[in-house]
């Protein structure tokens, strides 16, 4: 059995968590962590997504990940915050998609229930269980194991997922229509 490389991506606009693992079978095996951070960066927004977006990018030519997954943003009692986290997404999404991964989204209580077992969790509690997921020596930040933690949920939904595709008759949707924000 080959193993899958995959990068985790926890979106931020002063602080991008990655975090990278094999997964062979059931087993997972950490390669990488750590941040991108854009206090350095111009003080701009466009500044800080260009060093988003080049950080993404550094990270996925070195640890070559086979695919990708990512946070979905939700949205905040502060409709700017959104905005801004949004646009740091974006940034992180355009950088993987531009060297031609394909990207699973999960959100923050789908990831936390797949790593802690109820999508309430602390972030200490996300990092506990990374840490003890992948034996790591000590905890990880708290970025950094968000972003563990979404390639972890994606290593165990994404075989499921899988699973469910190749079973299916049914034929991927090349169209929709929508209707009052619903897809039909």
């Amino acid at each position: 059995m080959s193993a899958m490389r995959i990068l985790g991506i926890d979106p931020g606009l002063r602080t991008t968590g990655f975090g990278v693992i094999d997964a062979v079978g059931s087993k997972l095996h950490y390669v990488a962590s750590g941040t991108i951070k854009t206090e350095s960066a111009p003080a701009t927004l466009p500044g800080r997504l260009k060093v988003i977006f080049d950080g993404v990018r550094e990270v996925t030519a070195r640890y070559q990940p086979q695919c990708a997954s990512v946070e979905i943003v939700f949205v905040n009692v502060n409709p700017q915050s959104t905005l801004l986290l949004g646009q740091a997404r974006g940034a992180a999404l355009t950088a993987l998609v531009s060297n031609d991964l394909t990207v699973a989204e999960y959100t923050a209580l789908q990831m936390k229930k797949a790593i802690v077992g109820h999508g309430q969790a602390r972030k200490e509690q996300v990092q506990e269980m990374v840490m003890r997921l992948l034996a790591l020596p000590g905890l990880p930040g708290k970025d950094a194991a968000d972003a563990l933690g979404l390639a972890i949920c994606h290593a165990h939904a994404g075989a499921s997922f899988a699973a469910i595709a190749r079973s299916s008759t049914l034929a991927p949707r090349s169209h929709a229509q929508y209707k009052r924000g619903r897809s039909y």
